[in-house]
C-alpha cells in the first residue's frame, strides 16, 4: 500500500499565462445546467400532468422507469459514439437528442408517448458524462483535471434549484402552459448546440491557446491514439474498477433526488417544491463538496504525490463526509437534518468528480468514452436497484429511512476498496486497438 501510494519527486508548476481552458468549463458548466434542467422539469410538473391527464401513481412510475433504463442503456451506446466521432460531434448529437426529447413532451398526451419521450432524453442525456470526462481529457493534464471535472460536476445541482425558477418564468411570467413550457425551454438546448459547435474544438486547433497553455495541457506523457473497441476494454480489470465503483456510489445520488421530497414531506410536513430554501442549501452544499473534492484530488497531484495516492485518499476522505447520514433519521430539528445531509451530498458529489477522473488516467483518450459508459450504464443499473429496494425497505420498516441511511455511509468505502483491489496504482493500461 505504501508503494502505491508513493510520492511523486516533481510536480510542474501550473502556469499563469493562458486560462482559454477554463472557457470551455464555463461551457460544459452551462451544458450541465441545462441538461439538469430538462431532466428534472417533468418531476416538478408530475402533479399538474397527473391531475390533468388521470395518470395514477403505476403510470408515474412506469414514466420514470423508461428513462431510467434508457438512460443506462444509453450510455453504453454514447460512450462508444463520442469515442468513436470526438467529443465535438459526439456531444452535439447527444445534445440534439436530447433537447428533442426533451420538446416532446409538449406534444405527449398518452404514458405511452411520455415513456417514449423519456426514453429519447435518457438516450441523449446518457451522453454528457461522457463527453465532460472526454472533452477535459483533451483540455486538461492529469494534475488539474478533477478540478476542472469538479467545477463542472457541481452544475448538476445549480440546474436542479433552477429547475422551479425556470417553470415560473415560462409558466407565470410569460403565461405558457405546460406543453409550451416543455416546448419553449428547448431553446436553451438549440442555444447550447450552437455554443458548443462554435467554441470546442481539440486544444491544437482552436488557435486560441497560447504556447505556455497548450504546453501545460500537453505536458503529460504521450499516449495511444487508436481507437479501442469494446472487447478489449471489457476484458480489462481497470475498466470494471471504475464501472464498479459507479455501481456502488451512483444509486445513493438517485436516492437523493428522487427522495428527498418525499423523506421531508413525511418527516418535517414540508414539501421542497414549496418551500424550496432546504433544497437549496443542502444542494449549495453539494456544490461545495464537488468542487473541493476535484481541488483537493489536483493540489495532490501538483504537491507531488501520486495519482494513486491523490485519488484514492480524496475519495476515502469523501466517503467520510457521508457518515452523518447515519444521524439524520429520527432528528426532530428539520434544519440540522438539512445540514446533515447537505454535508453527505457534499461527500457524495466530491467522491463523484473524484472518480470521474479516474477513466483518463488509466485509459487512453480514445477510449475514455467508452470506460465512462461502462460506468454510467453500472450506476444506472444500480440505480434501478436502489429505487426498488428503497420501496421495499420502507414498506417492511413502516417508513424508516435507517436502514437505507446506513448502507448509503457503507458503499463509498466498499467502492474504494474495490477500485484498489482491481487497480491497486491506477496506473495506465496498454490497451490494443480495434483493426
Amino acid at each position: 500500500m505504501a508503494q502505491a501510494f508513493a510520492k511523486e519527486e516533481s510536480a510542474l508548476p501550473v502556469p499563469r499565462a493562458g486560462r482559454y481552458r477554463w472557457l470551455i468549463v464555463a461551457v460544459l458548466f452551462a451544458a450541465t445546467t441545462v441538461n439538469y434542467i430538462d431532466r428534472t422539469m417533468l418531476g416538478l410538473l408530475a402533479p399538474t400532468l397527473g391531475n390533468e391527464l388521470g395518470w395514477s401513481e403505476n403510470d408515474y412510475g412506469n414514466i420514470v422507469t423508461a428513462f431510467q433504463a434508457a438512460y443506462a442503456l444509453g450510455f453504453l451506446l454514447m460512450g462508444w459514439l463520442i469515442d468513436r466521432f470526438g467529443p465535438k460531434i459526439g456531444y452535439a448529437i447527444a445534445i440534439s437528442i436530447w433537447t428533442i426529447g426533451h420538446v416532446a413532451h409538449g406534444f405527449a398526451s398518452s404514458v405511452a408517448s411520455f415513456m417514449l419521450a423519456r426514453i429519447v432524453l435518457g438516450v441523449g442525456e446518457a451522453g454528457h458524462f461522457p463527453s465532460v470526462v472526454r472533452a477535459s481529457s483533451e483540455w486538461f493534464p492529469q494534475k488539474e483535471r478533477s478540478y476542472a471535472i469538479g467545477w463542472v460536476n457541481s452544475a448538476t445541482t445549480i440546474g436542479v434549484i433552477l429547475t422551479a425558477p425556470t417553470i415560473w418564468l415560462f409558466m407565470v411570467w410569460m403565461g405558457f402552459n405546460w406543453r409550451e413550457t416543455f416546448i419553449y425551454s428547448g431553446l436553451f438546448g438549440v442555444v447550447l448546440l450552437l455554443l458548443w459547435l462554435w467554441l470546442y474544438s481539440n486544444p491544437r486547433e482552436s488557435g486560441k491557446v497560447s504556447e505556455a497553455e497548450l504546453a501545460w495541457i500537453e505536458h503529460d506523457p504521450p499516449e495511444q491514439v487508436q481507437r479501442l473497441g469494446w472487447g478489449a476494454i471489457v476484458t480489462k480489470r481497470e475498466a470494471w474498477a471504475y464501472a464498479i465503483g459507479k455501481f456502488l456510489t451512483d444509486p445513493v445520488w438517485f436516492l437523493m433526488l428522487f427522495w428527498l421530497p418525499k423523506y421531508f414531506s413525511s418527516t418535517y410536513n414540508v414539501d421542497l417544491k414549496v418551500v424550496l430554501l432546504p433544497m437549496i442549501v443542502m444542494y449549495l452544499l453539494s456544490d461545495v463538496g464537488s468542487i473541493l473534492g476535484g481541488w483537493v484530488s489536483s493540489k495532490l497531484i501538483q504537491t507531488g504525490h501520486s495519482v494513486n495516492f491523490a485519488r484514492k485518499v480524496t475519495m476515502l476522505g469523501a466517503g467520510c463526509c457521508v457518515l452523518p447520514l447515519l444521524f439524520v433519521s429520527g432528528l426532530e430539528n428539520m434544519w440540522l437534518a438539512v445540514v446533515l445531509i447537505g454535508i453527505a451530498l457534499a461527500g457524495h458529489q466530491a467522491f463523484s468528480s473524484t472518480i470521474l477522473s479516474i477513466p483518463p488516467d488509466m485509459f487512453p483518450k480514445r477510449a475514455v468514452g467508452s470506460v465512462i459508459g461502462l460506468g454510467g450504464f453500472a450506476g444506472g443499473v444500480g440505480g434501478m436497484i436502489m429505487a426498488k429496494s428503497t420501496g421495499l425497505v420502507l414498506d417492511a420498516t413502516g417508513g424508516s429511512y435507517t436502514v437505507i441511511f446506513a448502507a448509503c455511509t457503507v458503499v463509498y468505502f466498499i467502492a474504494v476498496l474495490a477500485i484498489h483491489i482491481l487497480s491497486p496504482r491506477l496506473t495506465p493500461v496498454t490497451v490494443e486497438a480495434k483493426r
